[in-house]
This record gives C-alpha cells, structure tokens and sequence, in this order.
C-alpha cells in the first residue's frame, strides 16, 4: 500500500516528495515511479513534452531573430550616430529621454545607464510632458527620443517645445520617412526589421536594438569624456558593485591601528609593535617619517640568530615595500597583494612617502572584495 507522501505526491507533484526526503518518510521515488507512471503524455510532474518543445522552439526563435537584428544593427550603424555622440558630447546640460509605452521603458532604462556613465540624463514621460513636465527641459540640455513608427502622437508637445527654444532633438526611430525623423536634428534609423513577435505586432526586435543602441551611446559618451572606474564608484555606491568600488582610504586602518616603528627600534620594541597591530609585519620610518621599510614574520625567521634582540629595525626590514595610495580602488589593492609573483597579505598607505594608514587582505574580505 502505498505510503502518505506517495499520495500527495500523486496528488500535487514533487514538492511533496522533496518534503519525504527532509522529513525522513518511508515513501521513496522509485515507489512513487511504479505508482505514478506517464498518462496520456504528460509525465508524472503534470509537464507536457511536446508544450516543452514547442516553448524551446519559441525561445530560440525570438533570441535568433532578434541576434541576427542586432547583427544588422552594427552593420548599418554610421555616420548618424557619431554625430549623435558629437551633439550630446557638447551639451552643458542633461540628456532627457523620452518614449511613449515600450519605447518608453526602454527609454528609462537608457537614461539610468547614461546617468550612470557619466552623462547627466533624466526620463521625462511625453504625456506628462504635456501637462507641464516640459518645465524640466532647459536650452542647455538635448532630448533623446524613441518611437519606433516615429508618429508617437504623445511626443507632437515635446517635439514643437525642442524646436520652439531650440533644443538640440535626437531621435532613435524606426522609419526614416516619418514625422520625428523629419523634425529631429538628427535620426538614427534601425534598419528593416521584423518583430519577433509572430504577428508582427509586439515590441519586440525593435525594441531590442533601441536598448542596445542607447548601451552603444552610453559607452561611447563614456570614453568620449574619459570617465573612470573612481568616477563610476561614486555613482554606484551600494550592493556587490558599490563593494567593488570602494576606494582603499574607505576600509583602511588608520591612526594606532597601524603598526610603526622607527630605524633604530630594536628587534624586542619591533616584536611588540607587531603583536599589536595584529597584522603580521610593522612599518619602519626615518627621523622624517617617511615609509623606508617593513619587517614581516618571514623577515624574523630570516635572521633568527642567537643575537637578533640586539639588532635594530634597520638591520632587519624589507626596504622599499609596496605601498598604494588612498584614493586607489580597494580591487586595485586586491590586485596587489595577489601578484603571483609576490604575494602579500598587508598594504601600507602612503602620502607623500608617510604611511597614513594600512590594508591587511581580510579587510578586503570583510568588505565583500574577493
């Protein structure tokens, strides 16, 4: 007789099996799969094969319309576009991105990559604009419009403000012989493509290319103003990519937190420095406090000798050691002291040769940077 998981199972699929196992049940799969045996071509989890095919066949088609849109893409891509980047380059303003339903939330997410990258850039909805939402457009910025038909009829307001005040107008259309395209400064057109969509009918292709044509302006604004990965960090302070980002000043140890002696410390006073600080190894400066050096644990197995409590700092450090500075990215630290062919464990930070602080690997760790 079968056991009380082998019924629910039967009556509710696999969750109730998982939930035997965890619960110790005596019912096991191969019981439940002489109970509950393939009907009418639906397995025993109530999946259908052939629905299964024909939903992979889907997936794959669209990904395959819409890679061989994006391939046509790059191949038209020209002159339009790089006097885009010119004309957006230029402006002391922001960038306002706009677009009416798909285009509209391909718009936004355009505009956050911009802003994110280092160009000022705001979404303003073309409905809203028309209700005084066009207050936030001044002459020194640029409109970037989507509209894949290019007759969008929400964006007639918007379009007529641009040209009353002079407002430089991008527009990103699908259609070249069209009322935005005409009325724009300049037109990127996608070229023909179908929608991937079996209709015909659904945003789907074309929206695809306006995204990845918004990512294209993005990182070529990007490089066009020189923007860098500090420069990025300020923009992305929070999550696993903030992390990432954080400059080593923001998680170093600071003040009696770094281990210091000077030349003429002797190796007893070294010792106890090192024990303090907890990190391994002390720095050693000279009568202007500048870093000339740095003793390790290795360092004193090197010159354990009957005489090394009477030998000094000097006699026994590692001149030189690498330093980083405060305003360096903690992965450049990581970097660092991950060299392969001389692997640390502790950075000293310095400014104008003085140490002002120090960087143990754990830090790192305890920061979320691997």
């Amino acid at each position: 007789m079968p056991g009380p998981f082998s019924i629910l199972a039967a009556l509710h699929g696999s969750a109730y099996e998982a939930a035997a196992r965890r619960l110790g049940g005596n019912d096991t799969l191969r019981e439940d799969r002489v109970l509950l045996p393939r009907r009418n071509g639906v397995d025993r989890t109530g999946r259908d094969p052939t629905a299964d095919a024909r939903a992979l066949d889907a997936a794959r088609r669209v990904l395959r319309t819409e890679a061989e849109a994006l391939s046509l893409l790059e191949r038209s891509i020209g002159e339009s576009f790089a006097a885009a980047v010119d004309l957006l380059a230029a402006i002391e303003g922001r960038v306002v991105v706009t677009g009416m339903g798909k285009s509209g939330h391909v718009a936004r997410k355009i505009a956050a990559t911009l802003a994110s990258t280092g160009t000022p850039a705001l979404f303003v909805h073309p409905a809203e604009a028309s209700h005084g939402d066009l207050g936030m457009i001044t002459t020194d910025d640029a409109v970037l419009a989507l509209s894949n038909s290019g007759e969008t009829s929400e964006l007639r307001d918007l379009t007529l403000y641009t040209r009353r005040f002079r407002i430089p107008l991008v527009a990103i259309v699908g259609r070249a012989p069209s009322t935005l395209a005409e009325a724009a400064d300049l037109a990127i057109v996608l070229p023909e493509l179908a929608e991937a969509c079996p209709m015909g009918l659904a945003p789907t292709t074309s929206t695809t290319c306006m995204l990845a044509l918004g990512d294209a302006l993005a990182v070529a604004l990007l490089e066009r103003s020189g923007f860098t990965a500090r420069q990025f960090a300020v923009f992305h302070p929070g999550g696993k990519l903030g992390a990432q980002l954080l400059r080593v000043e923001q998680i170093m140890r600071r003040g009696e937190q770094v281990p210091l002696v000077d030349l003429d410390a002797t190796a007893r006073e070294t010792v106890l420095e090192m024990t303090r600080g907890c990190l391994g190894c002390v720095g050693v400066v000279d009568g202007e406090g500048r870093l000339v050096g740095i003793v390790t644990d290795g360092d004193l197995r090197r010159h354990l000798t009957d005489d090394l409590l009477a030998q000094r700092a000097r006699d026994i450090m590692t001149p030189n050691p690498r330093t980083i500075e405060g305003r360096a990215l903690a992965v450049e630290a990581v970097a660092l002291m991950n060299d392969p062919a001389r692997p640390i464990t502790v950075l000293f930070i310095t400014e104008n040769d003085r140490p002002i602080g120090a960087l143990h690997l754990h830090d790192c760790l305890r920061a979320g940077i691997a």
